[in-house]
């Protein structure tokens, strides 16, 4: 669960609100478009559940984490439980589709069978098998999108992020890449993806949150329900498989 209470926080460097009186609530198991212009508040937004930025004032859960107290010897923990994906990609030149996903799970001291079998699993989630052994630049532009995917999904954590991670990609791409959110989500990940793109949005039925100078403006939910967990924001008018058996999910405890 993410869970935003009464949330302020400014820029130390100029003293602008990036989130005003921001509240919301993401439950377990959902899955979230994040929407609004950019400077709107939602690199803000993911920077704080991330643990890189501070508030100023309110409260910030993020599964069984209080942030406002966190210490800086618990954020590595609180990251394992995050899926990261970027625009970027963030993949390193020099190693292989394979060693680009295990890189995570070798870092925290991940057995080698153990490694194989969960990079196995995630690399075939993301129909890259047979791309195991390619280099980063033998991949198109949509391949290197899913080895980012692949790698945020390796660590099995209980929530993805995703900044906006079809930015860099044509509509087709783009549409492939938000089904394979899908497919995370319906293995149980809770799944944040943040946009610009509203017509993508649009062609995929979840919660819509809408951010203006950092503040929710609108909360939708999926076939155009309103949420009204969000106080004083009004509704706008409607306009796995495995490998082997018992592999974990994604997004599963256990």
């Amino acid at each position: 669960m993410i869970e935003f209470k009464n949330v302020t926080m400014k820029y130390k460097t100029n003293g602008v609100i990036a989130l005003d009186n921001f509240n919301i609530k993401i439950d377990d198991g959902e899955f979230v478009f994040i929407v609004g212009a950019s400077g709107a508040g939602k690199s803000s937004f993911l920077n704080v559940i991330m643990g890189q930025e501070k508030v100023d004032s309110g409260i910030v859960h993020v599964g069984s984490y209080n942030l406002n107290g966190i210490k800086n010897r618990e954020l590595p923990y609180l990251r394992r439980m995050l899926g990261i994906v970027f625009q970027d990609f963030r993949l390193i030149p020099k190693m292989t589709v394979y060693d680009n996903v295990a890189f995570a799970l070798r870092v925290i001291g991940m057995g080698e069978r153990k490694i194989t079998k969960r990079v196995r699993y995630v690399l075939k989630l993301v129909d890259l098998s047979k791309k195991a052994n390619c280099f980063p630049n033998q991949l198109s532009t949509g391949e290197k999108q899913r080895v980012a995917i692949a790698r945020a999904l390796v660590n099995n954590p209980g929530v993805i992020i995703a900044d906006e991670p079809t930015g860099n990609l044509d509509p087709v791409l783009s549409n492939e890449i938000m089904s394979l959110f899908d497919k995370i989500n319906s293995l149980g990940a809770t799944v944040v993806v943040v946009t610009h793109d509203l017509e993508l949005v649009h062609q995929f039925d979840h919660r819509i949150v809408t951010i203006e100078n950092g503040k929710i403006v609108s909360d939708v939910g999926p076939k155009n329900v309103y949420n009204p967990d969000i106080a004083g924001v009004s509704a706008p008018s409607a306009s796995s498989d495995s490998d082997d058996q018992g592999e974990k999910e994604v997004g599963k405890d256990g």
